[in-house]
């Protein structure tokens, strides 16, 4: 019967951390260790003690890729907005440094608690952006671009792509407020969004006047900013309160805090021209 704690060498019984010293050749020199066993993602890891006990412990999913660029990306322009741990690119709306509400988690930009908005220091005119992200049930937030602080909100000023868990929040009742939309003015069609709890990729295209949103690989909106169609559907809605809204050509990019959990990661943009 093999003993608590030990491992099989060449016939005979070894203890487990000694077994795993002349794995690793004798490079063990701190009295706990942890190996990951398993490629490519999340696996098992060896937690050995101080007393040579072996246990096995599960690791999550890590993807080496995320919130990284690759070479091809950094020789078209990317940049990453997030990097998996610095928040350096980002700061509350109308002040100067990041509220307690939003914090790197995981290597994900979270909303953990109230704080408000956040938007990138830096402001863009046209870009690409793309980003994954991942609400809890019932989970509402959204990815403004174009804004200032003019007004005490940034949705006062800047077009937003809404983020929502659809099955679960009143406004994925309606197409013009589900996930992808332009809020309130162009809809998004129905079955393109994962459920809560699960990563969304979203993109957003501004090319001077238009604008595309794109949710899981497709196409999910597209306007002109200033067409006559565009004013209509401002002019129609809410945002016809605020004259401002919708008509920068450059702003800051923004994060909305709607009061629910948020996960983003792969915040990446493109300035385009």
């Amino acid at each position: 019967m093999r003993r608590r704690g030990m491992m099989s060498r060449g016939g005979r019984d070894t203890p487990a951390g000694e077994g795993l010293r002349r794995l690793i050749g004798g490079c063990l020199a701190a009295p706990a260790l942890a190996v990951l066993l398993g490629c490519g993602g999340g696996g098992a890891a060896i937690e050995v003690d101080g007393t040579g006990d072996a246990r096995l412990q599960e690791v999550p999913d890590v993807d080496a890729t995320m919130n990284r660029l690759t070479d091809q990306e950094r020789a078209d322009g990317w940049r990453l907005l997030f990097d998996g741990e610095s928040l350096e690119h980002w700061r509350g709306f109308g002040r100067d440094d990041l509220p307690d509400g939003w914090a790197a988690r995981d290597g994900m930009l979270t909303r953990v608690g109230p704080g408000g908005d956040i938007i990138t220091r830096e402001t863009f005119d046209d870009f690409e952006l793309v980003a994954e992200w991942r609400v809890e049930s019932g989970g509402n937030s959204g990815i403004l671009y174009r804004g200032d602080e003019l007004a005490d909100y940034i949705y006062k000023t800047a077009p937003e792509m809404q983020v929502l868990d659809d099955a679960g929040h009143t406004d994925g009742g309606s197409p013009l407020t589900s996930a992808g939309a332009v809020y309130g003015l162009y809809p998004a069609p129905r079955g393109v969004v994962q459920p809560a709890g699960e990563w969304n990729h979203a993109r957003i295209v501004a090319d001077g006047a238009h604008v595309e949103h794109w949710l899981n690989g497709e196409k999910v909106a597209e306007y002109e900013q200033g067409s006559e169609e565009w004013d209509r559907l401002v002019a129609e809605s809410k945002f016809a309160q605020w004259p401002r809204f919708g008509t920068l050509r450059e702003g800051h990019i923004g994060l909305q805090d709607h009061g629910d959990r948020v996960e983003y990661r792969n915040l990446k943009i493109r300035p385009i021209g």
